[in-house]
């Protein structure tokens, strides 16, 4: 056995697998005691190669989630409640008006009624929180003479007092008034992505900034709502990129990071970019449970079409969440599918905790 003093320096990764092994469980029970990785660790674990350590470095992040996060996986669900004609040319998006997808729904606001209809019939799939996704730059640039806010806030009262689920949003850029409402209202999370690095944005949007996205998410903070704050894997972004977004989430505080996987969507810019191969799924999901391993990990977009058959090798790389259900333009494989695959695994699905809240059996 390789003991603490004889492992090497965390940036230099043992390729021997035996001893690959002791080096990622000694490193995530520092993780799991207080310790934060810097990026040039993390950087370290992008270089572990071959699908057999990559499932090392699985292990450990699973022993890490395990540990700081318990067995309960977070089921939610959303609904795109106005769809298509984009103002913004997100290159990843189907909705850009810039590049609209084939197939890709068009539709104004959808009625509260739909909405309400729709939140109940989540909740009746397993899901316990239920998120009002809209298109556009963001609520922040609506005309005054829009009413569209505060009929999201009466949809949002009433699926709160009727539909038996926690209602979210995702309704693009907010300012910190905007952010109270939506409190005093019931949403207690919002989700609003960075989708990449600060570095690499640039190449996928340039109709806002990065910087702009964060300043929504500390609005969110400030107004007590919980950030619901990841970006998206397999868009050309190198490791380096990947670690960056991570530790910008870490820096952020936020409480949930949804790990989309790119599915390529024909008509967009990045249409033709191949797809992720699952390992290297693996081992970015892994990767970010050791840099976040306090945070709801998310399985969001992408899952199915990217993961396949190795889907359930995710819920133990590290995740602890699941969007289930439809997504914004592609459907989500059924829900009853996804319950089962969770109890194959021995989790169950619920309301995981944000950090901080887990107690393990041993500390009860």
């Amino acid at each position: 056995m390789v003991t603490v003093s004889t492992i090497p320096s965390t940036t230099e990764i043992p390729r021997d697998g035996s001893e690959l092994k002791v080096y990622l469980q000694q490193l995530a029970e520092r993780i799991i005691n207080g310790y934060r990785i810097d990026r040039e660790e993390a950087i370290a674990l992008t270089t572990i190669e071959g699908q057999e350590n990559i499932l090392l470095l699985c292990e450990a992040a699973d022993r890490i989630r395990q540990a700081c996060c318990g067995n309960t996986v977070d089921l939610c669900s959303i609904i795109n409640i106005k769809s298509g004609n984009c103002s913004e040319n997100c290159n990843f998006c189907s909705q850009s008006v810039y590049h609209p997808g084939q197939d890709s729904p068009i539709y104004g606001m959808k009625s509260r009624e739909e909405i309400v209809e729709s939140a109940k019939a989540a909740a009746a799939a397993g899901a316990k929180r239920f998120c009002l996704v809209s298109q556009g730059r963001g609520l922040k640039y609506n005309s005054p003479k829009s009413k569209e806010f505060e009929e999201i806030l009466e949809t949002v009262r009433e699926i709160r007092e009727n539909a038996g689920i926690k209602p979210c949003c995702a309704l693009g850029e907010l300012t910190l008034e905007q952010a109270e409402a939506l409190k005093e209202a019931g949403v207690t999370r919002y989700n609003h992505n960075l989708e990449a690095s600060e570095d690499f944005y640039p190449n996928i949007v340039t109709t806002h900034t990065w910087q702009d996205r964060v300043e929504t998410v500390k609005n969110l903070k400030a107004a007590g709502i919980q950030a619901c704050t990841g970006g998206i894997i397999g868009m050309g972004e190198s490791w380096g990129d990947r670690i960056d977004l991570a530790l910008s989430l870490r820096e952020l505080e936020v409480e949930s990071v949804p790990i989309n996987l790119l599915n390529p969507r024909e008509g967009t810019p990045l249409g033709h970019v191949p797809k992720l191969d699952p390992f290297t799924a693996l081992q970015a999901i892994a990767i970010f449970r050791f840099i976040l391993p306090r945070q709801i990990l998310r399985y969001a977009g992408g899952r199915e079409a990217i993961m396949g058959e190795m889907q359930n090798m995710g819920l133990k790389a590290g995740i602890n969440a699941m969007l289930i259900g439809h997504y914004l333009t592609t459907l989500g494989q059924p829900a009853e599918q996804d319950r089962a695959m969770l109890a194959s695994l021995g989790l169950s699905g619920g309301e995981a905790p944000i950090p901080g809240e887990y107690q393990s059996p041993q500390e009860t």
